[in-house]
């Protein structure tokens, strides 16, 4: 699923050629995606006035509302000619006045299209989200104190949306690791020093993977077309038995909170300590 620096990425590689163009089309191929997408009328004739991203929504804003927008497991957003054939799984297309048009392609089908009137923070897809990583608002002592009490792993503690958004599988197994913390440590047994640290370890963590364009996965390119480039540095993530980078142990694999989990046993001892 792309992560907060793939969508990032995403909201970068549009934004230029969205602002300020009119929308002169919508087309709904097919409306089955996650929820039945809701891509309204209205929207024609009405100017792109910001375009902006919370969590892992895009956010495409109009007079008249906004388009909230979940790539889900395998969406894309491309900016092709209007004229350009159209492809198997190209779900819908906003036409603009340019003569292009933003285009959603989706295999899986589990991304989603929300329109809202009103301010969009207000709309249940966002209104109950914790800070962004990268924000002021996000800090060591906010994880610590959202931790209190909380016996899950930590690892599923910063992979809550409503502690902190956009930390991801792949994100959240990198953070750990560099913070020295072991992924299955209860969230309330790590210290204020680790949760500093880890912190630090998120923010950094996922603003060099949005310089470098996102992860390369299965599905994920950028809104270019280009796959991003930062899964060539990955340390843990989908690196199970493999030698450590650090220590050369040998990575362990396991499954937490249903999601694939890999970290090293000699680097990631501590919850925090030290």
């Amino acid at each position: 699923m792309p992560e907060l620096p793939e969508v990032e990425t995403t909201k970068r590689g549009i934004e230029p050629f969205l602002v300020g163009e009119t929308i002169t089309g919508v087309v709904v191929r097919n409306k089955n995606l996650r929820w039945p997408a809701q891509v309204p009328r209205s929207l024609v004739g009405q100017q792109v006035s910001h375009v902006g991203s919370r969590a892992k929504y895009l956010l495409i804003t109009t007079p008249v509302g906004t388009l909230i927008v979940h790539l889900g497991m395998s969406g894309s957003l491309r900016l092709v000619d209007a004229k350009a054939a159209v492809k198997t799984h190209d779900h819908i297309d906003l036409q603009l006045g340019s003569g292009q048009c933003l285009r959603y392609n989706d295999p899986r089908r589990f991304g989603s299209f929300h329109f809202h009137k009103a301010d969009p923070a207000e709309h249940w897809l966002l209104a109950d989200l914790g800070p962004e990583p990268l924000g002021n608002d996000f800090s060591g002592e906010h994880l610590f104190q959202q931790a209190r009490r909380r016996r899950i792993a930590v690892k599923n503690h910063i992979m809550d949306s409503k502690v902190v958004v956009g930390v991801g599988n792949i994100y959240a197994a990198e953070a750990l690791f560099g913070a020295g913390i072991r992924p299955t440590v209860q969230a309330c047994r790590v210290t204020r020093v680790g949760y500093e640290r880890l912190a630090a370890q998120i923010s950094q963590i996922l603003a060099r993977a949005i310089q470098v364009g996102g992860t390369t996965l299965r599905d994920f390119v950028g809104s270019d077309g280009q796959p991003g480039y930062f899964r060539q540095s990955l340390n843990v993530y989908g690196r199970a038995g493999q030698t450590c980078r650090i220590c050369s142990s040998q990575l362990k694999g396991m499954v937490l909170g249903q999601r694939s989990t890999v970290y090293c046993p000699t680097c990631q001892k501590t919850s925090g300590w030290r």
